[in-house]
């Protein structure tokens, strides 16, 4: 078939490609791995072959996501919708003629080029699924967006329209930027009414998978479906478990757990019939990645898998400890690299089980800790972890940050309306909630150490097996949450963090310290009546040091 005839069979003319030296449609994992090995390909596009099958690739000088240059265009309805920039949020606002300039700047580049046209589906559940169409000239890059979106049957594929669009432009940039009133050359831009996102100046694959995530995020929330950043896993019994948190927090390796299924590992749906996995793979970090801590995901990493900014030498040996390129070294393979999965669809029940992951490099949050499903509400609101030292320029101690609702730059509408979601799937369906710490004890970070994954581990296991609601609890000083007294195979003596602390002292302050980031942070919610209404379930600060002592003297034990 002549390509003018494919672009118009398939639609490609409707968005303004009208020509094309090839259209490569729905290519296999053999025809890409073959065209992104072209010796011919230069720079970026050109992939690398490792000793494992899995083949590298360079995202150039982007290696992570680039949120400030998020844009949506403002319309009759986005203009109230939309959560934009200004308190919070990364949703700039753009005007529609600045919204066609970007376009065709994408289209000025991609017509005429071979093209690669990917079709898949956006949630595992038929009724919210979204049909999403990638159009790229880069053959990794359709690579990765066949590892990330669920593939589909060759009878979905007859007549396939998509619901979304994504125009991948990495090769151009917009050199007006000033002219068009942005922050820089580089533009995510999405048009809701359209239905197409068009992506300029950065080649990192990421930018593909959330801004689909961000699209999901605005259209099932009007539908009273969550739209979640968690990872999601279903134990032997049928029971799921959500887990929440940042990037470091430990989401992707506790939820790839040997005796769970999993059902995915970053982007999940909650509806009336349970849970749902937005993807067909799995997107890991791989900084120090190795075969005994995460045997899992490291055998994922073969033939189809796409490596990102890893160090290889010319044996094709990996070296996962490097980080001369990125600390954001990352993997996507397809979901059924692991073994152990849910099948044919990731989906489960509705979840027993919510957990947020934080890494707290202040080492003043406990463990474990069990959670009201307002506390709940006020924690996925506040979204906390912390940075430390070395892992960005500037960062000399721990930085707290705070991300509203674990996934701050994805959300398209006000956070309240995904914790709203939360809590009443939560109610609704007798979830239990636990905030659970894989940072510090003993001290800060440069004092103290990071908890063993063994010691979090076995936490998850207590909280997934319902053994921890078996324990005597406490209720820990100015945050109101409880926290147990003992855990099987747990140290009693680090589940309290006061008592690893040498100096005590020094611990109250860093708590109230930590306390204070949470009332300053949380303020931003007030704007509306429901984060006024979850201010009385956040940390309340005493009026000195001395509570602690005078506290810890006189609690008595809390029965599950």
């Amino acid at each position: 078939m002549l390509e003018s005839n494919m672009i118009s069979k398939i639609g490609l003319n409707k968005l303004g490609i009208m020509n094309a030296s090839e259209i490569i449609y729905n290519p296999s994992y053999d025809r890409l791995f073959e065209d992104e090995m072209n010796p011919e390909l230069e720079g970026w596009e050109r992939g690398t072959l490792t000793k494992s099958g899995a083949v590298s690739v360079n995202t150039g000088r982007f290696t992570g996501r680039s949120p400030k240059d998020k844009y949506i265009v403002v319309d009759s309805d986005s203009k109230e919708s939309v959560w934009w920039s200004g308190t919070g949020s990364d949703n700039h606002p753009l005007t529609q003629d600045k919204w066609e300039k970007l376009k065709e700047i994408s289209l000025k580049r991609l017509n005429g080029q071979k093209l690669y046209v990917i079709d898949a589906f956006c949630g595992a559940n038929p009724k919210s699924r979204l049909k999403v169409r990638l159009v790229t000239e880069i053959a990794w890059k359709a690579h990765f967006a066949k590892n990330m979106f669920i593939r589909p049957s060759e009878e979905d594929l007859k007549d396939f329209e998509p619901d979304w669009t994504i125009l991948d432009s990495c090769k151009t940039q917009a050199d007006n930027f000033k002219e068009l009133d942005l922050r820089s050359e580089v533009f995510v831009a999405a048009h809701i009414k359209e239905r197409t996102t068009v992506i300029g100046g950065t080649w990192y694959g990421g930018e593909i998978k959330k801004g689909i995530f961000s699209i999901m995020n605005y259209f099932l929330p009007t539908k009273g479906i969550g739209a979640f950043h968690c990872s999601a896993n279903k134990g032997k019994d049928g029971n799921t478990a959500l887990f929440f948190g940042l990037s470091g927090t430990g989401k992707t390796t506790l939820s790839t757990d040997p005796n769970r299924e999993l059902i995915g590992d970053d982007e999940h749906g909650w509806d009336e019939d349970g849970i749902f996995n937005f993807e067909g793979g799995c997107y890991a970090k791989c900084i120090n990645l190795s075969q005994k801590s995460e045997p899992d995901i490291y055998k994922a990493i073969r033939r189809d898998a796409l490596l990102e900014n890893v160090t290889v030498d010319d044996s094709g040996e990996v070296d996962f400890s490097c980080s001369r390129q990125t600390e954001n070294t990352r993997v996507s393979y397809p979901i059924e690299h692991i073994e152990n999965i849910v099948r044919p669809t990731s989906i489960g029940v509705h979840p027993k089980h919510v957990i947020f992951l934080t890494c707290d490099a202040f080492g003043v949050l406990p463990p474990v800790a069990r959670l009201n499903v307002n506390q709940a509400e006020y924690q996925y609101l506040s979204g906390y972890t912390a940075k430390v030292a070395g892992t960005e320029i500037g960062v000399t101690e721990p930085t707290a940050t705070f991300s509203p609702c674990f996934g701050g730059p994805f959300l398209t509408v006000h956070p309240t309306v995904y914790g709203d979601i939360l809590r009443k799937r939560m109610i609704d369906n007798n979830s239990k909630a636990y905030l659970v710490n894989t940072g510090w004890t003993s001290g800060s970070y440069g004092v103290g150490h990071r908890l063993s994954i063994e010691d979090t581990r076995k936490i998850i296991d207590a909280i997934l097996n319902d053994d921890i609601e078996n324990a005597d609890w406490t209720r820990f000083p100015v945050f109101g949450f409880d926290i147990p007294n003992q855990l099987k195979s747990v140290d009693s003596r680090i589940l309290n963090p006061r008592n690893t602390w040498k100096d005590k002292e020094a611990y109250d302050q860093t708590l109230i310290r930590l306390a204070n980031m949470f009332i300053e942070n949380f303020h931003k919610y007030t704007d509306v009546s429901a984060g006024v209404r979850l201010t009385s379930y956040g940390p309340e600060v005493p009026e000195n040091f001395q509570f602690m002592e005078n506290f810890l003297s006189t609690q008595k034990n809390l029965k599950a």
